[in-house]
């Protein structure tokens, strides 16, 4: 059962609000398990004192009060458990999300580029929703698993010697048979897990896809795609259900007949005279309480299985380690790559190969050269996202990897090749680069990015909802809020990855325009593939896919080579 830890300690780690509610729970557990003796005592001297001592309702008032002042104590107990279980798993799963998303976004885009989009959005949805299962059900009737049977066992060893041996003997049959049943189960929870990621991660991107599909008409071959990954996930899940509804019965068969043979020990002891009634009584009705806890955990772990399997995936992506950062200062000054050499893991080939130039202070650099030359890699180095492997970056003439990365990107504007653009209004995805503006200057940033006069003639303006990755707006238009966003950043160095890629010629040009008066004064590195662009450029760096080579002073565009 127990193939992931019970208790996996990078939760300790990650989520600091467990370690609170750990502890609320064995305190909570302590409490339990004396309700628990006391229940037991008073329900024997009441059967005792009615049949065997023919005392009345009258004389049995008194721990007729207390039995039922133990059941209310019980059942606060068990809703304190509640209420502390929801409250952690609310806490833990905002940590951990966050976590998650502050990871990601440190690994940056080279990383996410290699994950599947479906997969992540569910791991952080889907997967750590699941760990409520986990916190609500499993988690306390782990601490009641360790707290209740030695509570339970130290009262019956004080009575019977016996029956606490039986007890004793047979208990660990429990967790014998649950590590079994785990070792069948967990193969088969991980694989539904992968199941899920991979039907999640088809899914988004098919819905994403859609338009393209039905132009080739591919829609109705993806659609039979997933149909069989969604019969696979399901007959997973039933295979799942199975074993877990054996197991269960598994469990309780093994606990029935542990308590049935104390119980023909006590019985057997009764006729003989060899043992009091009361004493009797209270070990009957104490033993189930020791075999419960445990046949819970076992019910409860699969009900907590899914989310564990899935805190092993977020696990996965918290471990990764992420670029190192700095603590410096960042200077002011002129941005140099000096002999920067980048590989990645895998690769047989270098993506940057000594590339080597400088821009200076208020400068606009471009870089031209073929796909894959290693222009967007150098724009990944430079916002710190991938480390070089050989050479370094120097900002101000310190060293990059000894700066604090976090201040180094709050003075950076960026815009992709293709920005990503959320559900929500115009406004809200403008405000992305800074949340305290005001509408004035929101509406100053789309003027400058040349896309007030398409906002205004929406019908709602900066008010217009957009849909998940700007649906309903064109590429050019997708473009200018991402330059608007750029303008109302105001920071002193800008990125530009080809913002003219796609966009037809009238798009291009107020584009262009819109870059020409985003760059004036700033320090800008800018990818370029498309000639108009080099208009807005003051000097070009070439890459060929093995060196960068500078042209100092306006460049004409017709030497740039155009892809295909």
């Amino acid at each position: 059962m127990f193939h992931v830890k019970p208790i996996d300690p990078r939760l300790l780690h990650y989520a600091r609000a467990t370690r609170v509610f750990l502890l609320a729970v064995v305190g909570l557990g302590v409490l339990g398990a004396g309700l628990v003796i006391a229940q037991a005592m008073l329900i024997a001297e009441i059967v005792v004192g009615a049949f065997q001592h023919r005392m009345t309702v009258g004389e049995l008032s008194t721990p007729l009060l207390l039995l039922a002042a133990v059941a209310c104590g019980r059942a606060l107990v068990s809703w304190l458990t509640e209420l502390a279980a929801h409250r952690a798993s609310a806490a833990v799963k905002s940590e951990l999300r966050g976590r998650l998303l502050d990871r990601a976004t440190a690994l940056g885009p080279d990383w996410l580029s290699g994950q599947r989009t479906g997969s992540l959005v569910s791991l952080a949805t889907r997967g750590i929703d699941a760990l409520d299962d986990y916190f609500a059900r499993y988690l306390p009737q782990l601490g009641l698993a360790v707290v209740v049977p030695v509570a339970v066992l130290a009262r019956i060893v004080t009575e019977d010697w016996v029956s606490a041996a039986i007890i004793v003997a047979t208990l660990p049959l429990i967790p014998v048979f649950m590590m079994l049943i785990g070792w069948a189960t967990q193969s088969r929870m991980d694989r539904q897990w992968r199941l899920l990621s991979r039907l999640s991660g088809h899914f988004l991107d098919v819905v994403a896809g859609l338009p393209t599909l039905k132009v080739f008409g591919r829609a109705k071959a993806q659609a039979e795609s997933i149909r069989r990954i969604t019969g696979e996930y399901r007959r997973a899940t039933l295979r799942t259900l199975r074993i877990a509804f054996l197991s269960s019965f598994a469990l309780e068969l093994l606990a029935t007949l542990s308590v049935a043979l104390v119980a023909v020990t006590i019985g057997m002891r009764l006729v003989n005279g060899e043992m009091d009634l009361y004493v009797g009584l209270v070990i009957l009705v104490l033993a189930p309480e020791a075999y419960l806890p445990l046949r819970q955990v076992g019910a409860q772990y699969h009900a907590a299985a899914e989310g564990l399997a899935a805190a092993e995936e977020i696990f996965a992506v918290l471990e990764t380690p992420a670029p190192g950062t700095g603590t410096g200062a960042v200077p002011a000054g002129a941005l140099a790559f000096e002999n920067v050499s980048v590989r990645y893991p895998g690769r047989a080939a270098d993506a940057v190969s000594e590339v080597s130039f400088s821009v200076k202070p208020g400068e606009t650099v471009a870089l031209v050269g073929p796909s894959g030359a290693g222009k967007s890699t150098l724009l990944n180095v430079l916002l710190g996202f991938v480390t070089p492997t050989t050479g370094r970056v120097r900002i101000g003439g310190a060293d990059l990897t000894g700066l604090d990365l976090k201040e180094w990107r709050s003075r950076i504007a960026w815009v992709p090749q293709r920005p990503h653009l959320y559900a929500g209004t115009i406004a809200e995805n403008v405000r992305l680069a800074r949340p305290d503006a005001d509408d004035a200057a929101v509406r100053t940033a789309l003027a400058d990015a040349g896309a007030l006069e398409f906002v205004d003639a929406l019908p709602q303006g900066t008010d217009t909802v957009l849909g998940e990755d700007g649906a309903g707006l064109s590429a050019g238009q997708r473009q200018r809020l991402a330059l608007a966003r750029a303008f109302l950043a105001d920071r002193p160095v800008l990125l530009l990855d080809e913002p003219t890629a796609a966009l037809d010629g009238a798009t291009e040009a107020e584009v262009v325009d819109a870059v020409r008066r985003l760059s004036a004064g700033r320090t800008v590195l800018l990818v370029v593939h498309r000639p108009a662009l080099l208009r807005a450029a003051d000097r070009v760096v070439r890459l060929d896919g093995t060196e960068a080579r500078q042209a100092a002073g306006r460049v004409v565009p017709a030497p740039v080579p155009v892809p295909a």
